[in-house]
Order: structure tokens, then sequence, then C-alpha cells
């Protein structure tokens, strides 16, 4: 579904990503890990339009979409839920959720995947009118991801969607996550949490000072001593 085939990224002088190649199949849920400043967040806004790579491919189901317009690349089915969640604080949880559906103009579909979007979190249903900059911050997360989905994307690209959250919410985040693949949504995901990440997930890379050190199942690299050593703190 997703191939980021060579990528080289820069910002001004500093050689951020260097040669950093990555393949998502369609249904599944595959991670990056590694430590701050790796380059796994560039890697995300680099697919999603954010960043241009000075040289690489990105293709998105056969197309090249590499320097293409970010608004392109969300028509296209690509949603990015950024890290520090970067909801619009000065408005609603429904106006939030609302911009999420801006590409679109079927207004039936809207409102079911709205509905969709309160069961899924039925905290976001309860505080629809509230401003989005007074919520938690695990419930400006589930924002954050639900207004990603009202674009009905084909891949979500989730970008430390544990930060900052107490450890019961970072379980249901993940079990949120989980669930929105099995519905049929494939997920990038990057995460410093590296143990909750591998449980998920069906794929893995580890990215170091933005070269793609190791990859493989998530099986193999949680259990890989290097892995271990480095990331999950055994």
């Amino acid at each position: 579904m997703l191939v980021v085939d060579n990528i080289n990224v820069y910002y001004g002088a500093i050689h951020a990503l260097k040669g950093v190649s990555v393949e998502v199949q369609e249904g599944e849920i595959v991670t990056l890990i590694g430590a701050n400043g790796a380059g796994k967040s560039t890697t995300l806004r680099t697919i999603s339009g954010m960043l241009k790579p000075k040289t690489g491919k990105i293709l998105f189901q056969g197309q090249d979409i590499a320097g293409m317009a970010a608004q392109n690349i969300v028509k296209l089915g690509i949603s990015h839920v950024p890290e520090g969640r970067r909801i619009f604080a000065n408005m609603s949880v429904m106006e939030n959720l609302e911009l999420g559906a801006y590409i679109r103009n079927d207004s039936k579909g809207i409102k079911e995947d709205l509905e969709k979007i309160f069961k899924r979190f039925p905290r976001l249903a309860e505080r629809k009118a509230q401003m989005a900059g007074t919520l938690s911050g695990g419930e400006q997360q589930m924002l954050a991801m639900g207004r990603a989905m009202m674009s009905r994307p084909r891949i979500l690209l989730l970008d430390e969607p544990s930060m900052g959250l107490a450890p019961l919410l970072v379980k249901e985040i993940f079990s949120i996550i989980k669930d929105i693949n099995a519905s049929g949504t494939t997920i990038l995901l990057v995460e410093q949490n590296a143990h909750m990440a591998l449980s998920i997930a069906h794929k893995a890379y580890v990215l170091e000072t933005g070269r793609i050190s190791l990859s493989g199942t998530a099986q193999e690299l949680a259990a890989s001593e290097e892995v271990r050593k480095a990331y999950l703190g055994a």
C-alpha cells in the first residue's frame, strides 16, 4: 500500500533522513521506534506532504506522492495525527471533527461517520459542544484521532499517540488503535513506548540518527537483545 523508497530529507544543512525505506502492506499496523531525534516524526511528515524529500520516492498504491501538496495527499486517503495532537483549541469538539471532513461533501456519510466516532469515543459525544482546548490530554488525543478518521483514510499516520498520557489511558488509546485497524484502516505508528507499539504491530522498523538500523516482524524485534536493551529497558 505504501512504499517509502530511499528518501533523503534535509532541514537546511542538517541531513535528517538518510536513505530511509519503509513498506506498509494493506491492513497492517507498522511501527517506527527509536530515540528522540532519530527521524521518526520527520518520516511521517514527509509521507503526509509537510516536508519534501530531496531524493527518493514515496509510492502510495503505486502513485509517487513525494513532494505532492499535503491537502492532495489527504484526498488520496492518507491522514496524519501529528505529535502533540494539534487540535483547534478555540473551536468545539464538534467543529474539530467537522473540519476533519473538509474534503468531503457527502453530508449523509459525514453524519454516519460522526456517529461511529461518538460510538468509538463516548467521551467526545459527552463533550461535543465543549471547547477542545479544555479537554484532558487523553480526550485531546481521542479528538485528534477522530478528526483524522473523518476524512475516511485508507492509511492513518499516528505520531506519538501515548505522549504525556497516564498508563491507564495509554492502554485505552492502544486498544482503540487496534480497533481502528481491525475495522479496515492500515496504520503507520510512531511511538516512544516501544513495548506497547511492538505489542500491537505486525511489523517494525528501528530508526537511529536518520537511518533504519533494524527491521522485521514486531515479535522478532521484541525478542531482539539489541532492541530490548535500547528500547525495552531489559
